[in-house]
């Protein structure tokens, strides 16, 4: 076993030299450094220790017994520590922040945002983080239709969709027809599940069923109607991208909510907008 391929890893090593500034795990021809101030009480020689390896600020190879957030084919979710002049900086538990390269972010990343990631090693030999996760996702879920899923956005497209991953691990799509309202990279969602898909993959919406939604889309109009002092100026007859830059739904999903708000005599439809019926 080479040491340098077991970066990223936590393997179990032996203590083959102790120094006053911490032990050397490994073999004679090959070994790694432990810090004194993570060796535990009354090692010695020959002595089993579980490690986790990587490379300090210097970009040597050294050990820690810490345990970190993230492991060599692993997914998990991180916090963006700071940012620089090459990518951003993830907390991992380590004294040596992670670096989320630029070319990695699937979107831009700030301070405080929370990110789905793996770990990898660039072509210099250091551990990296990347966002790009779609091929590691999981296709194995075990949900079925109309189940109830919670996850993370990893990456979205204008062609396809907002990728998921379901429960951080499983691959899941919610459809550019169901993308409405605003949906970001790190935002948590709550969906449901309207598809699997033959190869394992989950379909979802963020939305409920129509005839569960449509009360929850009529009050969201109301209010939206009073923010702009009673009136929309536009009816349920206008064009679907206004509807949707204006309200975040679909057309079909704004004639529902509008006609259950005659129905109830709640408004009124006029040549150019749509306005609160005053009780």
């Amino acid at each position: 076993m080479r040491l340098t391929d077991e970066l990223g890893k936590r393997r179990m090593l032996t203590i083959v030299k102790k120094v006053d500034f911490g032990v050397y795990l490994g073999t004679k021809e090959e070994r790694v450094l432990l810090p004194k101030k993570e060796v535990p009480a009354g090692a010695e020689a020959g002595d089993p220790v579980e490690v986790f390896l990587y490379k300090d600020s210097d970009d040597r190879l050294i050990a820690t017994t810490a345990v970190p957030g993230i492991t060599l084919g692993e997914l998990a979710v991180l916090t963006v520590k700071d940012t620089g002049r090459i990518g951003a900086f993830l907390d991992w538990g380590l004294p040596k922040d992670l670096l989320l390269p630029f070319k990695e972010q699937t979107a831009k990343v700030k301070k405080g945002d929370q990110v789905l990631v793996s770990l990898y090693v660039d072509k210099s030999g250091r551990l990296c983080a990347t966002m790009k996760v779609y091929g590691l996702l999981r296709t194995d879920a075990p949900y079925k239709k109309d189940d109830t899923v919670e996850g993370i956005i990893y990456d979205t497209s204008d062609n396809f969709g907002v990728f998921v991953a379901v429960d951080n691990c499983y691959s899941a799509l919610i459809p550019k027809r169901e993308a409405y309202g605003k949906l970001c990279v790190g935002d948590k969602v709550h969906g449901r599940v309207v598809k699997v898909r033959e190869d394992g993959k989950l379909d979802l919406s963020v939305r409920e069923k129509a005839f569960l939604q449509m009360d929850t889309d009529a009050q969201m109009i109301m209010e939206k109607m009073k923010q702009k002092g009673g009136k929309l100026f536009f009816t349920d007859k206008a064009e679907p991208e206004l509807i949707k830059r204006e309200l975040g739904l679909s057309k079909s999903a704004f004639k529902r909510a509008v006609g259950r708000l005659l129905k109830e005599r709640r408004i009124r439809i006029t040549e150019n907008s749509i306005e609160i019926l005053e009780k």
